[in-house]
């Protein structure tokens, strides 16, 4: 008969326990020794895995290497993930930064489970474990090193936390790790944001400030994905806009909807079955959308579901020009700037979406759009090439490739 942890056969279990630890212990003893489910003392995400672990015969008392995949497929997984890196280059600096005064060391792998980018440790760290883990081309994947929470995002897809000996591998219970996934514009993972802490705990939140940067990513990510598409950036309330909390949609040129980001599906409601029309999800055609990005002010719409939300726009072709930079030279120039209107009752600074606007004696293809703003931006600027092209926010090389598939007479080189 098995002790319990008074350690008399007879006693009752101890069902309340002070601390994480206990409690995980409790589970170990459970599952590895009686060979009961441990339900309520760890959880879910991490049953399963342990599940997935046992299946394939490892055992918890094996010692794990981290293994370095080829150099072929580091440099594979390198150049198929360049969109992802670069989306993430600024946000895995600012994390970094903020972490500076912690032990926490930040991963990113691929989809697979291979790191891509990783914190580099000072020479003096006491970190061995993340000392040899951290490193590009390691394979973190659960199959590699059982339990830990970005093998287990690569599995589920789901953000997850592993603290301590919810390590399936007793030689990794000195880790904390907790990790977020990245979706691109199909719905898959791209990629998995962890944050991992060695014989220490975290002092902080770290599901979710891994989850905010995590959002920022995959919101960055999915419009770097969005050439020739017009982006949406929408919520219910304009002061969450151009955060981590915005809703994001890209529409192609038949106005179809081809992807949402998370907050974008939780406010439409929309389940992404299929590509539906933005008629169906945002009950506005594709001509007054396209008007978007010309404008200066913040716009409002209200949804079929009847919520009502701010919006803005930008339309960005494969070449680079970014359009929305014709909007304030097109513009009086006494007009403000856009931003985000203070209060949602002010008039005066937004301007709802299904008003009359130059949108609607557009054509209703994108390409047409951005070749009107193109000469809109020129007429504005008496022909003149190297004035448009500063508008547009474009070279001249570029602006010039633009107008010889659509010559227009008369332009100035200057």
């Amino acid at each position: 008969m098995p002790t319990t942890s008074t350690g008399h056969p007879d006693a009752p279990r101890q069902l309340f326990f002070k601390t994480t630890e206990q409690r995980t212990a409790l589970a170990r003893q459970r599952f590895f020794d009686e060979g009961a489910r441990p339900s309520g003392l760890v959880g879910e995400a991490v049953i399963q895995s342990w599940l997935r672990c046992c299946k394939t015969h490892q055992s918890p008392v094996e010692a794990v290497s981290f293994e370095h995949v080829s150099r072929s497929r580091v440099h594979a997984s390198l150049n198929r993930n360049r969109q992802l890196l670069q989306a993430g280059n600024h946000e895995l600096n600012n994390l970094e930064a903020a972490l500076g005064g912690t032990d926490c060391r930040v991963l990113l792998t691929d989809a697979q489970g291979v790191i891509i980018h990783a914190t580099q440790l000072p020479q003096a760290s006491q970190q061995p474990l993340l000392k040899t883990a951290s490193r590009v081309g390691v394979n973190i994947a659960e199959d590699h090193i059982g339990t830990n929470a970005p093998g287990i995002v690569v599995r589920t897809g789901e953000a997850c936390t592993v603290t301590g000996a919810e390590h399936f591998f007793q030689c990794l219970q000195t880790l904390h790790c907790a990790a977020a996934p990245i979706r691109d514009i199909h719905g898959q993972l791209a990629g998995v944001l962890d944050v991992s802490i060695e014989a220490g705990r975290f002092h902080f939140d770290a599901a979710s400030v891994v989850g905010m940067y995590a959002t920022t990513i995959e919101n960055r990510l999915l419009q770097l994905q969005s050439v020739e598409h017009l982006v949406l950036r929408f919520q219910a309330s304009p002061t969450l806009l151009d955060t981590p909390l915005e809703a994001l949609a890209g529409i192609d040129a038949r106005g179809r909807v081809l992807w949402l980001n998370g907050v974008g599906r939780r406010l439409t409601g929309c389940r992404m079955q299929g590509q539906p029309t933005v008629e169906e999800v945002f009950g506005t055609t594709l001509d007054k959308l396209l008007g978007l990005p010309r404008q200066t002010q913040v716009q409002t719409l209200h949804l079929p579901n009847g919520l009502g939300v701010w919006m803005k726009g930008t339309l960005t072709a494969s070449d680079g020009a970014d359009f929305k930079h014709a909007v304030a030279f097109s513009r009086p120039v006494a007009e403000p700037p856009m931003t985000p209107p203070a209060a949602p009752a002010d008039p005066e600074q937004t301007a709802p979406l299904d008003a009359d606007t130059d949108a609607g004696d557009m054509h209703a293809t994108l390409l047409d759009h951005k070749q009107r703003l193109i000469e809109t931006t020129l007429a504005n600027c008496g022909g003149n090439i190297a004035k448009a092209a500063r508008a547009l926010g474009v070279s001249r090389g570029m602006l010039y490739r633009r107008l010889r598939k659509d010559p227009s007479p008369g332009p100035a080189a200057d």
